[in-house]
């Protein structure tokens, strides 16, 4: 059993990476969570998006949330990107890797990581 001292630091240190999934920001980030994108890698992505959102201080921006089935699991792991007033962005087969540039790259500097889109996939 662990004390309440240290019950409130963990509190303390898990509260940022809870708002980031419960915000309503200009930039959503979601990602497929069904059982496909889990197996995929789904989780790990997730975890690095929260960490980076978090650590680049774009949480007052940035929403990351997870998602049931988003349809297209040969893609797996899926994250779709929803800004005010564009097109979504859906990127396929992500990993932490592809999660960190998509942080930099979009979230930060404003640049659709094409490569990793769907679009790239399908042609």
């Amino acid at each position: 059993m662990k004390s309440l001292e240290e019950l409130q630091a963990i509190k303390m240190r898990m509260k940022d990476r809870v708002v980031l999934r419960e915000g309503t920001n200009d930039i959503r980030v979601v990602v497929g969570m069904a059982t496909c994108g889990i197996a995929a890698g789904a989780r790990p992505v997730l975890n690095e998006f929260v960490r980076d959102v978090a650590e680049e201080g774009l949480s007052s921006k940035v929403t990351v949330s997870q998602t049931g089935c988003i349809g297209i699991c040969q893609y797996e792991p899926v994250v779709e990107v929803f800004e005010a007033g564009k097109e979504k962005v859906t990127y396929v087969k992500m990993d932490v890797d592809k999660a960190k540039d998509v942080v930099e790259k979009h979230l930060k500097g404003g640049q659709v990581v094409t490569e990793y889109t769907i679009g790239a996939y399908q042609s």
